[in-house]
């Protein structure tokens, strides 16, 4: 199989017509084309990919974070072309040259859309400014100096009745003492009080002026909501989609049941398909990967590849497929069996070399099924597998299955008691000053800021790596790690936090390195454990891809 045409992922849908299963893949080549497209977003002189025709127009300002896409095409001549994408809108438009326009429709409401919109930057600039009213600082500023005076003054009442606690000891039987010190009590009581008063009074303008501010916004943001809405639906009636057997829907005929999410039919995907049916190409393989700022969940990052949205994208694959000819050949198991070569079996475990770029175990959505565990069971015809372990996507090398619950708990009790000795090698983005050592930093993941993982010294758990350095890739350092525990991501944040080696893993862009590569440059190489049956050390190995 030509390396070009290896499959990481598939685009899939069923036809609404047929029920059959209809695919596109994302293979090597059409990643490395959308690599081509990410130096033109970062580089303000970047060449086009030098064998194909490609759109290279570029659009100012990038560093908004979103999805873009490519498509490789044929023409009805055998011409190969790449066209490309971006979802939603980019600086504000929805139309850029030498990218793929919107879906078809967005012109018959193009009034409606500009009034819209132009209420709409109204209601956001009110928005900003009612945020921003010099009441709200004023407030937190007298507010804070207020609880200043409170703090002070209990703490001098605090001292105060320590003292008095003590004269009450000594001098109990004294009755005038005891109600001047009654007396006092209640003087420092009528203290805070006023305090508090005054701190009431002299406030309550300022919050009822926030207070009405806050109203406002709810206002304003409810009409938003609504006019977002109407926008929408007026859309989803006008937005009209071509397949490629020719035939037509409206983004109202195909989504029947359920509400249709905000910005259904403005991703990468939809807009390079319905490009390609409407201009009679034929698709040949697609990618899709985000560049910017990171999402507002934390979950894409640049320059790392997506596939189809589950919410957006998904419920219309089937029908953008329907009618599209398969030009990539697939003869299930030889294609299963290149793509995740087995490194050891036998009646009770499977090892694998996982690539780069495919999931361990499939996740709950659509778009993430694809995994090393689903290709063993395709492959193998056979449910009874189960991960006794697992690599970050990005990270390639042995991976072990177990074949049944037996060997599923006894390998799985050797990786917990840390008797599994495992062997990684990497490259370094940059120099280091030492050659080897050992990295104890505890590590936490903040379920505000998945998947990223920190050091945390409160809430992180013990994470232990031996390190040395093992040779050199032209300037990169090749670093061998020796992980004596098993957390998430432990050797990308040893590697990258100042507190470790100080620099990251070449590649990874989820820990900051900004240098343009195909791949995370991780490799799981070596596995040493005992064997479940037959108790014999069994030791694998896989050569290192980079």
């Amino acid at each position: 199989m030509n390396q070009n045409s290896q499959v990481n992922y598939w685009y899939e849908g069923r036809c609404p017509f047929s029920g059959e299963l209809l695919r596109l893949p994302r293979t090597r080549e059409s990643e490395a084309i959308a690599m081509k497209l990410m130096q033109e977003l970062s580089t303000s002189n970047s060449a086009a990919a030098p064998h194909y025709q490609i759109l290279t127009a570029k659009p100012e300002g990038t560093k908004e974070g979103k999805m873009y896409g490519i498509l490789l095409a044929t023409t009805a001549t055998g011409e190969r072309i790449v066209l490309k994408a971006f979802s939603g809108l980019l600086n504000g438009k929805s139309e850029i040259a030498g990218w793929v326009p919107p879906i078809a429709g967005r012109e018959n409401i193009a009034l409606a859309e500009s009034i819209t919109l132009s209420k709409l930057a109204t209601i956001k600039q009110k928005l900003i400014e009612l945020s921003e009213i010099p009441e709200r600082l004023e407030y937190v500023k007298r507010s804070q100096e207020y609880e200043l005076q409170l703090q002070a003054l209990r703490e001098e009442h605090q001292l105060a009745k320590q003292e008095r606690q003590i004269k009450r000891s000594q001098n109990n039987s004294d009755s005038k003492l005891q109600q001047e010190l009654d007396r006092e009590s209640q003087l420092e009581k009528m203290a805070r009080r006023n305090l508090k008063r005054d701190r009431d009074q002299v406030l309550l303008p300022w919050q009822n002026l926030i207070e009405a501010a806050n109203t406002k916004m709810t206002e304003l943001k409810k009409e938003r909501c609504q006019l977002s809405r109407t926008l929408q639906a007026q859309m989803h009636e006008t937005h009209v989609l071509t397949n490629f057997a020719g035939e037509t829907r409206s983004l109202k005929q195909l989504i029947t049941e359920g509400a249709m999410p905000t910005g259904m039919g403005d991703c990468c995907a939809p807009k390079l398909l319905n490009y390609a049916a409407n201009n009679r190409l034929v698709p040949v393989a697609m990618a899709e990967f985000w560049w910017g700022e990171p999402s507002p969940d934390g979950y894409k990052i640049q320059g790392e590849f997506y596939g189809a949205c589950v919410q957006r994208c998904q419920p219309i694959m089937g029908f953008l497929l329907s009618g599209r000819k398969c030009l990539i050949s697939n003869d299930g198991v030889a294609a299963l069996r290149h793509q995740t070569p087995i490194v050891y079996e036998d009646e009770c475990l499977i090892a694998i070399a996982k690539p780069s770029g495919l999931l361990s175990i499939s996740g709950r959505y659509l778009d993430v099924q694809d995994s090393a565990l689903s290709r063993l069971r395709e492959l193998y015809s056979d449910e009874n597998l189960y991960p006794v372990h697992r690599l970050d996507r990005q990270t390639s090398g042995i991976l072990l299955f177990a074949r049944n619950l037996d060997t599923l708990r006894h390998l799985s009790q050797q990786f917990q008691d840390r008797k599994v000795y495992k062997v990684y090698e990497a490259l370094l983005s940059g120099k280091i000053k030492q050659t080897s050592g050992v990295i104890d930093l505890p590590l936490w993941g903040n379920p505000e800021n998945r998947p990223h993982q920190q050091v945390d010294w409160e809430r992180g758990k013990q994470s232990v790596t031996k390190f040395q350095i093992i040779g050199f890739e032209n300037t990169y350092p090749r670093m061998e790690f020796i992980p004596l525990t098993g957390r998430t991501h432990q050797l990308r944040v040893h590697a990258a936090d100042a507190r470790g080696l100080g620099m990251t893993i070449l590649g990874d862009r989820l820990y900051g390195c900004q240098m343009a590569t195909d791949r995370l440059h991780l490799h799981a190489k070596a596995l040493t454990f005992t064997h479940p049956r037959s108790l014999q050390t069994l030791s694998l190995e896989v050569p290192v891809p980079f």
